[in-house]
């Protein structure tokens, strides 16, 4: 039996926040679950932007395929898991109707048994969810579930937190380039910072390039790859 308290959950949240990237902390959230469970292959599956799903931390090859053949066929336990908030096992997949597609190719590469559990942040927000696959069908007890709904919760705060102070950290950084990037026109062509940020832009939208990215080069090279001595036109 799994016997997890609130004292060794209250750990194990420290640590998952520890993690210095989401990436650390997704790593930390399959190598715990998969130790716990004694699983043989486990994963995440992201919910991005536009409805994309993306494994990621998965433990092998096996895992990524497994996940994969979900995204394509639009079915499979961590597809509906992480769509519909739903804690889902399967003992046997050679016996279980629910995904005949899926389950048929993933039998036959060595998998039978599944549980996937919904990953949600404290707003309810669907992240994604826990893959966690065995080769010979398994029994799961009610311990189990218990502690991988628990665990769940505190991966997905973790997992939350991690991913929103990265993109925080992203945008700070875009925004310093940008600056020093202004500071070069402004200072080499005598322009204003509204000035600056026009060639910039305009410079992003006529090469087809994002503005972080026109901003890099140019603090790194000092100069725009089509610019002359002459001061860009606005």
């Amino acid at each position: 039996m799994l016997d997890h308290d609130a004292l060794e959950f209250a750990k194990l949240a420290e640590r998952l926040q520890a993690a210095p990237t989401p990436t650390a902390t997704a790593e930390d959230i399959v190598g715990y679950v998969r130790d716990q469970l004694d699983a043989d292959h486990a994963s995440i599956t992201l919910i991005r932007r536009g409805g994309r799903l993306d494994t990621i931390a998965p433990t092998g090859p096996l895992a990524v395929e497994l996940d994969r053949l979900q995204y394509s066929l639009h079915e499979g336990p961590c597809y509906d898991s992480a769509w519909h908030s739903q804690t889902l096992t399967s003992t046997d997949l050679a016996d279980d109707n629910r995904w005949p597609r899926w389950a048929g190719k993933v039998v036959a590469v060595g998998v039978s048994s599944i549980l996937a559990v919904e990953l949600n942040s404290v707003e309810d927000r669907r992240i994604g969810a826990i893959n966690t696959y065995w080769a010979r069908p398994r029994k799961f007890t009610t311990d189990d579930i218990a502690f991988a709904n628990i665990f769940a919760r505190h991966a997905a705060l973790a997992l939350a937190e991690s991913m929103e102070e990265a993109g925080l950290n992203v945008a700070l950084d875009t925004r310093k380039l940008i600056g020093q990037a202004q500071g070069i026109l402004m200072e080499r062509y005598a322009l204003d910072e509204a000035r600056a940020f026009e060639v910039l832009r305009r410079y992003s939208q006529h090469h087809n390039l994002k503005l972080r990215d026109v901003a890099a080069q140019l603090t790194a090279s000092r100069t725009l790859p089509s610019s002359k001595n002459s001061a860009p036109g606005c």
